[in-house]
């Protein structure tokens, strides 16, 4: 029988890092305080867990700026993108071999 947690992403066990690739799948870009806002995290936790997937390879950081304020906005990579296809087509198999 095959392990059916091998295909599954070690990266995206964190739920704050699953919910940011979730919003970043399915928008262009993000902002910080979106996020933040969306997911209910604090700003160390929410840094903590972007420098991980940012790391990773799995998205990109654009840091810029709205008039004098700073606005950083972030993007999910192609390598990303695939990785976390994977990842949920790994969840999917690993839910379907339960039935």
């Amino acid at each position: 029988m095959k392990n059916p947690i091998n295909g599954l992403n070690k990266v995206f066990e964190s739920r704050i890092r699953l919910g940011v690739m979730s919003m970043l799948m399915v928008n262009e870009e993000v902002n910080f305080n979106d996020l933040k806002q969306m997911l209910e995290v604090t700003d160390g936790n929410l840094a903590t867990h972007l420098v991980n997937l940012e790391e990773n390879g799995y998205i990109r950081v654009h840091k810029g700026f709205v008039g004098k304020k700073t606005n950083t906005t972030y993007s999910v990579t192609k390598a990303g993108e695939k990785a976390f296809q994977d990842h949920i087509s790994a969840l999917e198999n690993m839910i379907k071999g339960m039935r």
